[in-house]
């Protein structure tokens, strides 16, 4: 027996050495189950890997550092980072790591960190957003992300588009009996109109692929240009005058005066110097066939040759002799009147 034994012994009895060596298991095992109760069970789910740990940490991020796992902002994790630890019953970290996908949008590639599972739910988390008219391409909306995996968005737009074509406009004239031959006068100006076609198209990617036609019709109709045309003939006199008139007669003239060699009456006889319609006979009084030119009428006289115009005159007598395309002009010279003889003449009928 050891020295130190024997001294036990010696001083205490075998009771007593029982009584000291229960007490001390008891203090142990008590201190190894209060040390037991703050530890906290982890298990931690990295994608398929599993971990299970006990840990006096008492976060989530501090277990997570302890064992050198890092979540990068794109993972995804269960349970927030600073979030504290059970101490009863099991932790469970689950973290989705986030993987890269290509996304070709907009006529740009974009890459896109995601942890979903499916197109849909990646595309639904993201500033990537389908409209109800786009379309994919490579892929289906409810295939399995994987990594690197090419996704394609097509932009699809409809749009309502009006094509407008020209109606040409008419142009309606009219005569007018008051304006020069050769001139027109417009009226109202012309008005092209409108023909429109609604076409529906569709734009992929800004690029057209189909384009139907849904309507057409006439949106604003042409409004006609209307002109009045002159009617009434001019005529440039050897005086330099511009006469306005209906029509022109090609005819002969005599010529006559007040005299009673010409008329068969002598101052102081009633009548003399009086026309048939009542004037008084002057220069610018013609006689006439009322036939072929009536009473009243305006005209002007050209003679041809080297004789000087006549003149404008007034159709306002008659005479026995005076028939068909002969006119009788009044003179004031019976000197003249002898010499005149018959000579052609042009007789224009005034414009009123």
């Amino acid at each position: 027996m050891l020295p130190l034994a024997k001294n036990i012994k010696r001083y205490f009895s075998f009771k007593e050495i029982m009584i000291v060596a229960i007490a001390i298991v008891i203090s142990v095992s008590a201190g190894v189950g209060i040390f037991l109760n703050f530890k906290s069970d982890v298990l931690i789910n990295d994608n398929e890997k599993q971990i299970a740990v006990k840990t006096m940490k008492t976060t989530v991020r501090e277990v997570l550092e302890q064992n050198g796992i890092s979540v990068s902002p794109d993972d995804y994790i269960s349970i927030p980072m600073d979030a504290k630890l059970q101490k009863m019953g099991k932790n469970i970290i689950t973290i989705d790591r986030a993987v890269p996908v290509n996304i070709y949008v907009d006529g740009q590639q974009k890459t896109l960190m995601t942890y979903r599972d499916t197109v849909k739910e990646a595309l639904e988390n993201s500033s990537y957003k389908l409209t109800e008219s786009d379309k994919l391409e490579g892929v289906s909306i409810d295939d399995k992300i994987s990594k690197d995996l090419n996704i394609k968005i097509v932009r699809v737009k409809k749009e309502i588009v009006n094509e407008d074509t020209s109606i040409p406009y008419k142009v309606q004239s009219k005569e007018n009996s008051r304006l020069d031959k050769g001139l027109e006068k417009t009226v109202r100006e012309g008005k092209e109109g409108t023909y429109r076609k609604t076409f529906e198209v569709v734009l992929e990617d800004g690029k057209e692929v189909t384009k139907k036609l849904i309507s057409e019709a006439v949106v604003a109709a042409p409004i006609d240009k209307l002109i009045e045309l002159g009617t009434v003939l001019t005529h440039k006199t050897s005086r330099g005058d511009v006469v306005r008139y209906k029509k022109v007669l090609d005819m002969k003239a005599t010529a006559y005066t007040a005299s009673f060699k010409d008329t068969g009456k002598s101052p102081g006889d009633p009548g003399f110097g009086i026309t048939y319609t009542g004037v008084k006979a002057r220069k610018g009084i013609i006689a006439v066939d009322p036939k072929v030119i009536p009473l009243g009428t305006k005209v002007y006289v050209e003679v041809a040759g080297n004789t000087p115009d006549y003149g404008y005159a007034v159709a306002a007598d008659i005479g026995g002799a005076i028939k068909g395309n002969l006119i009788d002009l009044y003179l004031d010279s019976q000197s003249v009147v002898d010499a005149w003889g018959k000579k052609k003449v042009k007789v224009y009928i005034l414009q009123d």
